[in-house]
């Protein structure tokens, strides 16, 4: 019976057959241990020479690191194993033997991994970070689909932006200029104006240049966009999106977690509804622990962390200044020179995972915003005509797939929570 390291807990006790690469392996005279991995999880091994065959011993004590091969042998359990498994070998068969694997159980240095991306994409931490990633996803596509929402997908090439064009890739679209999407949030209030509530996710491009661990060039983003829905109600819809995703990747990823060394009561702690702070009293609470930072300036690395030092669950910032922010963000009613937004701030230091605004709903004001920022009214025309044909209030936010992957495997840096990072100095592998 062939069948993967995942599914073994189906056959206790029963003869199976996995292909896998060999991770690593150790001996004790008349016994060795294969730590093999298959993709779907990894499981020891354990290859007696009493009970096999002289040349299965033997190829269990030569084969090489990452060789690949087909593992037969009977599935037991073992409490002592991560997987609850081990399998006790009955035979092997090679299939290639790999030679000078660059990456050893040693230790290396960051840029001699990266440059192994490639390879290092197979190590025991790393599995356990895709994986974690693969269930945000998963858990993603589940609260969207359950709640109502379509997923449609806008344009990579663009010929304006959400934000402004200073950060952004350039590119010749035959003879027009174009630029690789920083955000799909323009498209996707479009798409909200026809079905409703929409989201995307897909990759998103910055061009700064920024060295800082949290920030990539290419990242991935999750863009809800709501049509009818205010900013209150689009505040509550973060917090029980985020909530379904954490709780998510708590019941399904445990082995990766513990894998990662994730100190996972912190995480349980992330249950909606999430504390709030206003930016007027973030400010102030920055200047009493010694900051100098005045109104009206934005928040770095070093301000967030010390605000969600004061919280135990991510924490929503409300009611930043207009001047430093979107052009495309409703004002307050009572305060005009503060907009209807909010920043998501996660615990633990790692920083803004989400930014959401109510959007501007009414023609006349969106035109003085062009103006104000120096829009080209024909470039985004089609978006105020959004405002011309049954304009309705309408709210959307933004998650950061990798921040948010960092935070909760509690990996430092973002480049090691995405397959291939684009870094500053980084475009291979």
């Amino acid at each position: 019976m062939k069948t993967t390291i995942a599914e073994v807990g189906k056959y206790v006790e029963k003869t199976v057959t996995i292909g896998a690469w060999l991770a690593n392996k150790r001996s004790s005279g008349k016994i060795a241990f294969l730590q093999l991995r298959d993709g779907t999880g990894f499981i020891q091994g354990v290859v007696v020479k009493a009970e096999v065959s002289e040349e299965s011993f033997k190829l269990a004590k030569e084969i090489t690191q990452e060789s690949s091969l087909y593992v037969t042998g009977t599935v037991r359990k073992d409490e002592r194993s991560p997987s609850g498994y081990e399998l006790t070998v009955e035979s092997l068969e090679v299939i290639h033997h790999a030679k000078d694997y660059p990456i050893t159980p040693k230790e290396h240095g960051t840029e001699f991994l990266m440059d192994h991306r490639h390879l290092w994409l197979r190590s025991k931490r790393q599995h356990a970070i895709m994986k974690v990633r693969n269930e945000i996803i998963r858990a993603t596509y589940e609260f969207f689909n359950e709640n109502g929402f379509s997923k449609v997908d806008p344009p990579i090439l663009t010929g304006s932006s959400a934000e402004g064009t200073t950060n952004l890739f350039h590119t010749k679209y035959f003879d027009e200029d174009a630029y690789l999407s920083q955000s799909g949030q323009l498209y996707m209030e479009a798409a909200a104006m026809a079905l409703g509530k929409v989201f995307s996710f897909g990759p998103t491009f910055r061009a700064e240049k920024s060295k800082t661990r949290r920030h990539l060039i290419e990242f991935w983003m999750i863009e809800p966009e709501m049509a009818f829905m205010d900013h209150e109600e689009s505040l509550e819809v973060q917090e029980n999106y985020v909530t379904h995703v954490v709780q998510s990747v708590l019941s399904n990823c445990q082995q990766e977690l513990a894998t990662l060394e994730r100190d996972t009561s912190k995480l349980e702690k992330v249950k909606s509804p999430f504390p709030r702070i206003s930016y007027d009293d973030a400010i102030e609470l920055l200047q009493k622990d010694g900051y100098e930072i005045k109104w009206g300036e934005d928040f770095g690395a070093p301000h967030e962390t010390a605000i969600a030092e004061k919280f135990e669950k991510p924490v929503f910032i409300t009611n930043y200044p207009a001047d430093i922010k979107a052009f495309y963000m409703k004002p307050h009613p009572e305060r005009p020179e503060v907009v209807l937004c909010a920043d998501l701030i996660a615990p633990e230091g790692y920083g803004e995972i989400i930014g959401g605004s109510q959007r501007i709903d009414d023609e006349e004001l969106m035109v003085k915003r062009y103006e104000e920022h120096n829009l080209s009214i024909d470039a985004y025309q089609w978006y105020l005509d959004l405002r011309k044909y049954g304009s309705v209030p309408h709210s959307g936010f933004g998650l950061g797939l990798e921040r948010t992957v960092a935070w909760m495997c509690g990996v430092e840096h973002v480049r090691e929570t995405i397959p291939f990072p684009r870094l500053l100095n980084r475009l291979y592998p």
